[in-house]
């Protein structure tokens, strides 16, 4: 780090802390050239997630979209909002653990199905008869088969 006063590139910290609900650190200073004290402030570069629609557009992720969706899958079934909350969460980690930080809708409505599909097979055929969006009953049928083998 170069001191503000002298220029120096030799400092030491003399002090660190969180702050902004822990994401960033504050850093007090002290040049070792000139001994004059300076603040220094770290934050994260936090770059957003974009997930690439059906028609090419980008948006960024949405975890309030995601929860809406999930949570209509499981109108009226028997799923607390917290373990919704908890589904949403673990989806969430893994979008983002991804390496690419640009993720195609396909890749979420996936991921969301096979997570829907081992917490309720109601919820799942819910999800999946808008997400597939089946044409006729036929392919409805099909997917229930699916689901029972």
């Amino acid at each position: 780090m170069r001191c503000p006063y002298c220029g120096s590139i030799d400092d030491k910290v003399v002090d660190s802390r969180l702050i902004k609900e822990e994401r960033a650190i504050r850093r007090r200073r002290e040049c070792l050239g000139c001994a004059k004290r300076f603040t220094t402030y770290e934050y994260v570069e936090d770059v957003p997630l974009m997930i690439i629609k059906r028609d090419g557009r980008r948006e960024p992720f949405d975890r309030q979209k995601l929860f809406n969706k999930i949570s209509l899958a499981c109108h009226k079934r028997p799923i607390p909002t917290s373990r919704i909350d908890q589904l949403v969460d673990e989806m969430e980690s893994e979008i983002s653990s991804l390496d690419n930080k640009e993720v195609p809708s396909k890749q979420v409505g996936d991921l969301v199905m096979k997570h829907l599909q081992q917490l309720d097979e109601v919820a799942y055929v819910r999800f999946a008869s808008v997400y597939k969006n089946f044409k006729d009953k036929s392919e409805f049928m099909e997917e229930l088969r699916q689901l029972l083998e």
